[in-house]
Protein backbone atom coordinates (compact mmCIF):
# COMPACT_ATOMS: atom_id res chain seq x y z
CA UNK A 1 0.00 0.00 0.00
CA UNK A 2 1.17 3.40 -0.72
CA UNK A 3 1.21 6.35 1.89
CA UNK A 4 0.43 9.18 -0.37
CA UNK A 5 -2.68 11.24 -0.15
CA UNK A 6 -4.05 14.39 -1.96
CA UNK A 7 -5.07 17.80 -0.59
CA UNK A 8 -7.02 20.16 -2.34
CA UNK A 9 -7.74 23.67 -1.96
CA UNK A 10 -10.50 25.41 -4.00
CA UNK A 11 -10.84 28.66 -3.97
CA UNK A 12 -12.34 31.35 -6.22
CA UNK A 13 -9.43 32.07 -7.75
CA UNK A 14 -7.19 29.09 -7.54
CA UNK A 15 -7.22 25.29 -7.08
CA UNK A 16 -4.14 24.36 -4.98
CA UNK A 17 -3.35 20.18 -4.96
CA UNK A 18 -0.17 18.63 -3.60
CA UNK A 19 0.87 14.40 -2.89
CA UNK A 20 1.75 14.14 0.57
CA UNK A 21 2.96 11.54 2.69
CA UNK A 22 2.13 11.22 6.59
CA UNK A 23 4.64 13.27 7.87
CA UNK A 24 3.44 16.05 5.71
CA UNK A 25 6.10 15.99 2.92
CA UNK A 26 4.70 17.51 -0.38
CA UNK A 27 6.14 14.87 -3.44
CA UNK A 28 4.38 17.08 -6.17
CA UNK A 29 2.33 20.48 -6.19
CA UNK A 30 0.13 22.35 -8.64
CA UNK A 31 -1.53 25.67 -9.01
CA UNK A 32 -4.28 26.33 -11.48
CA UNK A 33 -6.63 29.09 -12.21
CA UNK A 34 -9.92 28.68 -11.25
CA UNK A 35 -12.64 28.45 -13.90
CA UNK A 36 -15.00 31.85 -14.23
CA UNK A 37 -17.80 31.41 -13.30
CA UNK A 38 -16.71 29.03 -10.31
CA UNK A 39 -19.56 26.45 -10.39
CA UNK A 40 -19.38 23.13 -9.39
CA UNK A 41 -19.52 21.38 -12.49
CA UNK A 42 -16.52 23.20 -13.83
CA UNK A 43 -14.45 22.83 -10.48
CA UNK A 44 -14.99 19.09 -11.05
CA UNK A 45 -13.83 18.82 -14.45
CA UNK A 46 -10.93 20.85 -13.31
CA UNK A 47 -9.91 18.98 -10.13
CA UNK A 48 -10.34 15.70 -12.28
CA UNK A 49 -7.82 16.64 -14.67
CA UNK A 50 -5.30 18.08 -12.14
CA UNK A 51 -5.43 14.98 -10.15
CA UNK A 52 -4.32 13.11 -12.81
CA UNK A 53 -1.60 15.50 -13.73
CA UNK A 54 -0.45 15.09 -10.16
CA UNK A 55 -0.72 11.25 -9.51
CA UNK A 56 -0.44 9.92 -12.94
CA UNK A 57 0.61 6.81 -11.72
CA UNK A 58 -2.60 6.50 -9.43
CA UNK A 59 -0.61 5.70 -6.43
CA UNK A 60 -3.04 8.21 -3.83
CA UNK A 61 -5.02 6.41 -1.39
CA UNK A 62 -7.38 9.38 -0.42
CA UNK A 63 -8.52 12.71 -1.43
CA UNK A 64 -9.21 15.66 1.02
CA UNK A 65 -10.71 18.82 -0.31
CA UNK A 66 -11.26 22.54 1.19
CA UNK A 67 -14.23 24.35 -0.16
CA UNK A 68 -15.17 27.90 0.40
CA UNK A 69 -18.22 27.15 3.02
CA UNK A 70 -19.20 24.50 5.42
CA UNK A 71 -19.22 21.00 4.53
CA UNK A 72 -22.01 18.86 6.16
CA UNK A 73 -21.16 16.81 9.28
CA UNK A 74 -20.40 13.85 7.38
CA UNK A 75 -18.00 15.80 5.34
CA UNK A 76 -19.40 14.84 1.79
CA UNK A 77 -21.38 17.72 0.50
CA UNK A 78 -20.19 21.38 0.27
CA UNK A 79 -23.35 23.13 2.03
CA UNK A 80 -22.79 26.33 0.72
CA UNK A 81 -20.15 29.14 -0.63
CA UNK A 82 -21.79 32.50 -0.13
CA UNK A 83 -18.59 33.66 -2.54
CA UNK A 84 -18.83 31.38 -5.79
CA UNK A 85 -21.77 30.72 -8.14
CA UNK A 86 -23.80 27.39 -7.69
CA UNK A 87 -22.45 26.05 -4.28
CA UNK A 88 -25.45 25.28 -2.08
CA UNK A 89 -25.65 21.20 -1.46
CA UNK A 90 -22.68 20.01 -3.62
CA UNK A 91 -22.30 16.24 -3.21
CA UNK A 92 -18.51 17.07 -3.95
CA UNK A 93 -17.00 13.82 -2.38
CA UNK A 94 -19.48 11.58 -4.51
CA UNK A 95 -18.40 13.33 -7.22
CA UNK A 96 -14.75 13.10 -6.53
CA UNK A 97 -15.01 9.26 -5.69
CA UNK A 98 -17.34 7.94 -8.47
CA UNK A 99 -14.58 10.02 -11.34
CA UNK A 100 -11.63 8.69 -9.67
CA UNK A 101 -12.35 6.01 -7.26
CA UNK A 102 -10.58 7.03 -4.54
CA UNK A 103 -12.21 7.59 -0.79
CA UNK A 104 -13.06 11.35 -0.23
CA UNK A 105 -13.47 13.66 2.24
CA UNK A 106 -14.28 17.33 2.52
CA UNK A 107 -13.96 20.08 4.84
CA UNK A 108 -14.31 24.45 4.99
CA UNK A 109 -11.27 25.58 3.83
CA UNK A 110 -10.55 27.70 6.89
CA UNK A 111 -10.74 24.29 8.58
CA UNK A 112 -8.66 23.10 6.25
CA UNK A 113 -6.09 25.98 6.96
CA UNK A 114 -6.06 25.59 10.14
CA UNK A 115 -5.69 22.09 10.55
CA UNK A 116 -2.29 22.52 7.99
CA UNK A 117 -1.20 25.28 10.25
CA UNK A 118 -1.65 22.89 13.66
CA UNK A 119 0.16 19.76 11.58
CA UNK A 120 3.21 21.61 10.43
CA UNK A 121 2.90 25.52 11.09
CA UNK A 122 2.15 28.26 13.33
CA UNK A 123 -0.07 26.48 15.82
CA UNK A 124 1.65 22.91 16.26
CA UNK A 125 2.23 23.90 19.77
CA UNK A 126 -1.35 24.87 21.17
CA UNK A 127 -4.66 22.88 21.63
CA UNK A 128 -6.63 25.63 21.52
CA UNK A 129 -6.17 28.03 18.46
CA UNK A 130 -8.43 29.82 15.87
CA UNK A 131 -7.47 31.33 12.53
CA UNK A 132 -8.78 33.68 10.80
CA UNK A 133 -8.34 33.77 6.93
CA UNK A 134 -7.96 37.13 5.12
CA UNK A 135 -8.91 37.06 1.68
CA UNK A 136 -11.72 37.64 -1.10
CA UNK A 137 -14.09 37.00 2.02
CA UNK A 138 -12.75 36.02 5.59
CA UNK A 139 -13.00 32.97 6.73
CA UNK A 140 -11.77 30.94 10.33
CA UNK A 141 -11.66 28.27 12.09
CA UNK A 142 -11.36 26.87 15.48
CA UNK A 143 -9.33 23.85 17.36
CA UNK A 144 -10.52 22.96 20.77
CA UNK A 145 -8.64 20.72 22.95
CA UNK A 146 -6.59 19.81 20.25
CA UNK A 147 -9.53 18.63 17.85
CA UNK A 148 -11.11 20.64 15.39
CA UNK A 149 -14.73 21.97 16.39
CA UNK A 150 -17.17 22.25 13.79
CA UNK A 151 -20.50 22.50 15.66
CA UNK A 152 -23.76 21.46 14.79
CA UNK A 153 -24.34 20.87 10.92
CA UNK A 154 -20.64 21.29 10.41
CA UNK A 155 -21.16 25.19 10.00
CA UNK A 156 -19.39 26.78 13.44
CA UNK A 157 -16.30 28.65 12.71
CA UNK A 158 -17.34 31.39 10.48
CA UNK A 159 -15.60 33.84 12.29
CA UNK A 160 -15.78 36.43 9.28
CA UNK A 161 -19.49 36.29 9.46
CA UNK A 162 -19.93 37.65 13.01
CA UNK A 163 -21.73 41.02 13.66
CA UNK A 164 -19.77 43.90 13.41
CA UNK A 165 -21.53 46.87 12.63
CA UNK A 166 -25.25 46.73 12.84
CA UNK A 167 -25.24 49.52 10.10
CA UNK A 168 -22.56 48.53 8.21
CA UNK A 169 -22.82 47.46 4.56
CA UNK A 170 -24.58 43.80 3.71
CA UNK A 171 -22.94 40.38 3.18
CA UNK A 172 -23.36 37.81 1.37
CA UNK A 173 -24.52 35.81 4.21
CA UNK A 174 -27.58 37.73 4.60
CA UNK A 175 -25.84 39.59 7.52
CA UNK A 176 -25.30 43.44 7.41
CA UNK A 177 -22.02 44.68 8.63
CA UNK A 178 -20.43 41.34 9.18
CA UNK A 179 -16.38 41.68 10.07
CA UNK A 180 -16.05 40.38 6.45
CA UNK A 181 -17.51 43.25 5.11
CA UNK A 182 -14.53 45.62 6.81
CA UNK A 183 -11.19 42.85 7.14
CA UNK A 184 -11.70 41.39 3.34
CA UNK A 185 -10.08 42.23 0.44
CA UNK A 186 -13.23 43.00 -1.66
CA UNK A 187 -13.97 45.67 1.44
CA UNK A 188 -10.00 46.91 1.15
CA UNK A 189 -11.13 47.43 -2.31
CA UNK A 190 -14.50 48.58 -2.07
CA UNK A 191 -12.75 51.35 0.59
CA UNK A 192 -9.58 52.17 -0.77
CA UNK A 193 -9.83 52.22 -4.81
CA UNK A 194 -6.45 49.33 -4.14
CA UNK A 195 -5.79 45.93 -3.91
CA UNK A 196 -4.63 44.91 -0.64
CA UNK A 197 -1.24 43.71 -2.12
CA UNK A 198 -0.70 47.27 -4.01
CA UNK A 199 -1.58 48.92 0.14
CA UNK A 200 1.15 46.68 1.51
CA UNK A 201 4.19 47.80 -1.24
CA UNK A 202 2.85 51.12 -0.40
CA UNK A 203 3.42 51.11 2.99
CA UNK A 204 6.94 49.13 2.90
CA UNK A 205 8.05 52.21 0.82
CA UNK A 206 6.61 54.36 3.53
CA UNK A 207 3.48 56.15 2.27
CA UNK A 208 1.85 57.53 5.09
CA UNK A 209 -1.64 57.12 3.73
CA UNK A 210 -0.86 53.57 3.42
CA UNK A 211 0.12 53.40 6.82
CA UNK A 212 -2.72 54.71 8.21
CA UNK A 213 -5.24 52.31 6.06
CA UNK A 214 -3.38 49.35 7.95
CA UNK A 215 -3.25 51.19 11.55
CA UNK A 216 -7.29 51.36 10.86
CA UNK A 217 -7.62 48.21 9.33
CA UNK A 218 -6.04 46.75 12.61
CA UNK A 219 -8.01 48.63 15.09
CA UNK A 220 -11.13 47.11 13.23
CA UNK A 221 -9.84 43.75 12.97
CA UNK A 222 -9.04 43.79 17.18
CA UNK A 223 -12.21 44.63 17.57
CA UNK A 224 -13.88 41.56 16.03
CA UNK A 225 -10.90 39.78 17.07
CA UNK A 226 -12.16 41.12 21.02
CA UNK A 227 -15.43 39.02 21.05
CA UNK A 228 -13.71 35.81 19.50
CA UNK A 229 -11.10 35.50 22.22
CA UNK A 230 -13.92 36.51 24.95
CA UNK A 231 -16.18 33.74 23.62
CA UNK A 232 -13.44 31.24 22.95
CA UNK A 233 -10.11 32.53 25.05
CA UNK A 234 -7.38 30.76 22.73
CA UNK A 235 -3.87 30.45 23.53
CA UNK A 236 -3.41 31.64 20.03
CA UNK A 237 -5.11 33.50 16.91
CA UNK A 238 -2.98 32.80 13.50
CA UNK A 239 -4.06 35.07 10.94
CA UNK A 240 -3.45 33.85 7.26
CA UNK A 241 -5.02 34.84 3.85
CA UNK A 242 -3.25 36.39 1.47
CA UNK A 243 -4.06 40.09 3.44
CA UNK A 244 -1.41 38.62 5.88
CA UNK A 245 0.85 39.25 3.66
CA UNK A 246 0.65 42.92 5.13
CA UNK A 247 0.39 42.20 9.28
CA UNK A 248 3.34 43.58 9.85
CA UNK A 249 1.40 46.75 9.75
CA UNK A 250 -1.34 45.69 11.24
CA UNK A 251 -0.49 43.42 13.82
CA UNK A 252 0.47 45.92 16.54
CA UNK A 253 -3.23 47.46 16.23
CA UNK A 254 -4.85 44.76 16.52
CA UNK A 255 -2.64 43.50 19.85
CA UNK A 256 -3.00 46.81 21.15
CA UNK A 257 -6.57 46.73 20.80
CA UNK A 258 -7.48 43.43 22.32
CA UNK A 259 -5.07 44.30 24.97
CA UNK A 260 -7.17 47.53 25.50
CA UNK A 261 -10.46 45.78 25.43
CA UNK A 262 -10.17 42.07 27.02
CA UNK A 263 -9.65 41.79 30.21
CA UNK A 264 -6.36 40.04 31.31
CA UNK A 265 -7.48 36.47 32.21
CA UNK A 266 -9.37 36.31 29.50
CA UNK A 267 -6.22 36.91 27.31
CA UNK A 268 -3.48 35.64 29.65
CA UNK A 269 -0.67 34.31 27.49
CA UNK A 270 -2.40 34.81 24.21
CA UNK A 271 -0.07 35.17 20.99
CA UNK A 272 -1.01 36.74 17.37
CA UNK A 273 0.64 34.92 14.86
CA UNK A 274 1.17 34.73 11.29
CA UNK A 275 0.55 32.03 9.57
CA UNK A 276 3.52 30.01 8.76
CA UNK A 277 2.28 28.08 5.65
CA UNK A 278 1.31 31.13 3.51
CA UNK A 279 -1.23 29.96 0.36
CA UNK A 280 -0.41 26.60 1.28
CA UNK A 281 -2.19 26.41 4.15
CA UNK A 282 -5.24 24.42 2.78
CA UNK A 283 -4.15 21.71 0.76
CA UNK A 284 -1.55 20.76 3.68
CA UNK A 285 -4.66 20.21 5.44
CA UNK A 286 -6.93 19.08 3.18
CA UNK A 287 -4.39 16.25 3.23
CA UNK A 288 -4.65 16.19 6.97
CA UNK A 289 -7.88 15.87 6.55
CA UNK A 290 -7.62 12.98 4.33
CA UNK A 291 -5.19 10.52 6.87
CA UNK A 292 -7.20 11.61 9.79
CA UNK A 293 -10.32 9.96 7.63
CA UNK A 294 -8.69 7.22 5.75
CA UNK A 295 -5.47 6.14 7.26
CA UNK A 296 -3.93 4.07 9.70
CA UNK A 297 -1.13 6.65 10.00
Amino acid sequence: MTNEVIGIDVGGTAIKLGRFTPDGTCLQSLTLTAPQPTTPEAVLAVLVDAIAQIDPDNQSVAIGVGTPGPADAAARIAKIAINLPGWIDVPLADWLETKTGKPTVIGNDANCALLGEAWLGAGRNFQNLILLTLGTGVGGAIILNGKLFVGHQGAAGELGLISFNPDGPMCNSGNQGSLEQYASATAIRRRTLKEPIELGTLAQQGDAAALTFWQEYGVCLGIGLTTLVYVLTPEAIVIGGGISGSCEFFLPAVKAEIEKRVQPLSREGLQILPAQLGKFAGMVGAAKLAWQKYSEF
